[in-house]
Parts: C-alpha cells; structure tokens; sequence
C-alpha cells in the first residue's frame, strides 16, 4: 500500500529532512521523491511505502502536516491521489 506526500510553499531549511524523519520513525519507506524549487517556492512529491506503517494512516498523516505549519501538505493514500488526477 502506498501514499503521496505533496509539499508546496515558500522554500526552508530542513523540509525534505524533517518529512524523511517522520516517515523512518514510522516504518514509512520512501520509493520516490521530486522536487523542485522555482525561485523561492519549494514544491515537492513523495511516494511511500505504508505497508509497514507503525500508526495509524491518520496519525501519521496529521503527524506529517503539523511537522510543516507553514507549507501546504498532503498526505493521502494513492488510490485517492490517482483518481483524483484522472482525466
């Protein structure tokens, strides 16, 4: 089973580092990750492995967004990601 992590918003130190924390602490495995930075915007993908997730999916998701007060996160499953994206 797997879930997106999206993060987007003005670029700091220590995003990919503290998102990356959380998903070791969790069992989480990161299989893919994009970034990019546009000027000072910070936009990122992460695509994670939670079969092994050590919490609940919710707790690890609001664990997620609340690492990140300032950016816009989110962290959803990626049967939900895909059929939100088709066309």
């Amino acid at each position: 089973m797997r879930a997106v992590i999206t993060v987007i918003g003005v670029d700091q130190v220590g995003i990919i580092a503290k998102v990356s924390s959380i998903c070791q602490m969790h069992q989480v495995n990161i299989e893919n990750i994009d970034q990019s930075i546009v000027q000072e915007y910070f936009t990122m993908t992460m695509l994670v492995n939670i079969s092994d997730l050590s919490v609940p999916f919710e707790a690890f998701q609001q664990e997620v967004i609340e690492a990140l007060p300032s950016l816009s996160v989110h962290v959803m499953n990626e049967a939900i990601f895909d059929a939100m994206h088709r066309i």
